[in-house]
């Protein structure tokens, strides 16, 4: 059997017949200010995040490799301790994929984890990980024992614990955020204290750093819940975008359903008008599993059509034509779970050195679901942003992480924007951004955190609620602000 991961298997179908119709936009525009080229991640002392919007001096960058336990403590208690004594932040990052700092601390010590280890227990289905490990080792881990992360986010080449601090979740069902599937951890607070935290032992500390960005502790390691893995096989359904929310709340409670997501159209024409609905059932013959894998020449074929968008209506026609009808016509599609996301995000990188991709992403309930899409029809063809992509997902309720974005059941909207790497791209963005977090808001909804700071500090403690709890919290924990990024410089600090 061949394995397809989900992007491959819907768009690869008709990568050669749309091959000719690609086309790459290069208009020579004046290069927005602190911005890099996609693969210089730092510069001397400057770091930078996926967006290459985020330039920020650090005072050093260290990368920590130390797999066994007393060394790679000793090195984050060395390293707080100097940043205290300096008075200087410190934050902890993986594959930096954050938008606007996240995960850098202003003229501060950055730490990047790469101690990637994974050990199995498969009589309680967990498995412990070190805080750097990449999805992509823990996948490689858990296949050969049958075995598939719960939750995790969709693609491979983030970090574990970078996972926890964003709260990210991913596209099986009927599961909340990555947080809900973490027995327990360790963390070193500030002060320097090596605790053990878990929803009951120290649970306001579980809590707090779950979806905190790195502002609690720095985590040394996890040990998070594990599923079977299982060979799985696709239904498309086309639809009403005004349908969609009742058809996707009904996938998600059919326990026959393992993973499911949901796309809209983005013809501008057409916009939001038509979904797809896509479930993954459990095949009959669930023998001989083939090992995971990417889906390599297809998904590259798959980002030609998927860039080829850029400027070009009928090339967004022909992929959503591509996805409902040609893809689904030319095969089943069966795939095991580990295989659907063991997908590397910069399979999709833009290398187009004059535009950046930007992230979306928003929490709303489903009964506000056709709210959000008029809102979405009004304010978003009214910028001149390219709109390349968006996917819907389910987000169980989460009743733990302090900064939570679903204190109900919520779909999960993640958007993809090519942004000109120029000021009337970010002007641009800026005020979209806030156009849309403004209506979402109002409609009982949230925006994600780890994006472009577009928002309003009033936005931000609108979707959520508890952020005065938080800060409280952590001014309590670390007085002296060691643990610092431009979430809390630009935002939290200010409460």
């Amino acid at each position: 059997m061949k394995t397809l991961s989900r992007r491959a298997a819907l768009l690869a179908a008709g990568a050669f017949g749309g091959w000719h119709l690609s086309r790459w936009l290069g208009p020579g525009l004046p290069v927005y200010d602190g911005t890099r080229a996609p693969d210089a991640i730092q510069t001397g002392t400057t770091l930078n995040d996926a967006s290459g919007l985020s330039s920020t001096p650090v005072h050093k960058h260290l990368t920590l490799t130390a797999s066994a336990d007393e060394t790679l403590i000793a090195a984050i208690r060395r390293e707080l301790a100097e940043a205290r004594a300096e008075r200087r932040a410190l934050n902890v990052g993986a594959a930096r994929h954050s938008m606007g700092g996240q995960a850098i601390p202003r003229d501060g010590t950055a730490l990047t984890f790469a101690n990637g280890g994974v050990e199995i227990d498969s009589t309680t289905q967990t498995y412990r990980v070190h805080a750097g490990a990449r999805w992509s080792e823990v996948i490689a881990a858990l296949d050969p024992a049958g075995f598939s992360p719960k939750v995790m986010q969709s693609n491979n080449d983030f970090g574990v614990a970078a996972t926890y601090s964003v709260n990210a979740h991913g596209w099986p069902v009927p599961f909340g955020p990555m947080g809900s599937t973490v027995r327990s951890l360790r963390m070193i607070l500030p002060s320097g204290e090596l605790v053990t935290c878990s929803p009951t032992q120290n649970a306001d500390l579980f809590n707090h750093a779950m979806g905190g960005y790195g502002l609690i502790g720095v985590i040394v390691d996890l040990e998070v819940e594990m599923v079977p893995n299982t060979r799985l096989v696709p239904t498309f359904d086309v639809l009403d975008a005004s349908a969609f929310a009742t058809r996707f709340r009904a996938a998600v409670d059919d326990p026959d359903v393992s993973m499911a997501y949901g796309r809209l159209n983005v013809e501008r024409a057409q916009f939001f008008e038509k979904a797809l609905l896509v479930t993954y059932r459990e095949t009959a013959d669930q023998t001989d599993l083939p090992a995971a894998a990417g889906s390599g020449w297809m998904a590259h074929a798959a980002s030609r059509i998927y860039r080829a968008q850029l400027g070009n209506e009928a090339m967004k026609s022909f992929r959503w034509w591509n996805e409902t009808r040609l893809g689904p016509a030319l095969g089943s599609g069966e795939a095991t779970r580990n295989a659907l996301i063991n997908e590397p995000v910069r399979t999709l990188d833009d290398r187009d050195p004059a535009r950046t991709d930007i992230l979306h992403e928003y929490f709303i309930g489903f009964d506000a679901f056709d709210d959000f899409l008029i809102a979405c029809r009004e304010v978003i063809p009214a910028s001149y942003q390219e709109f390349l992509n968006v996917t819907l997902r389910y987000v169980a309720q989460d009743t733990q992480s302090t900064l939570a974005f679903a204190p109900q059941p919520r779909i999960a909207a993640v958007m993809s924007f090519s942004q000109e790497m120029t000021q009337r791209g970010e002007a641009d963005m800026a005020r979209m951004t806030h156009a849309l977090i403004e209506r979402i808001v109002a409609i009982g909804g949230a925006y994600y955190l780890p994006y472009r700071p577009h928002a309003t500090l009033d936005q931000l403690t609108a979707a959520y609620p508890r952020a005065v709890k938080f800060t409280q919290a952590k001014r309590a924990l670390d007085p002296d602000l060691v643990l610092r990024n431009n979430l809390w410089d630009s935002y939290l600090e200010r409460l």
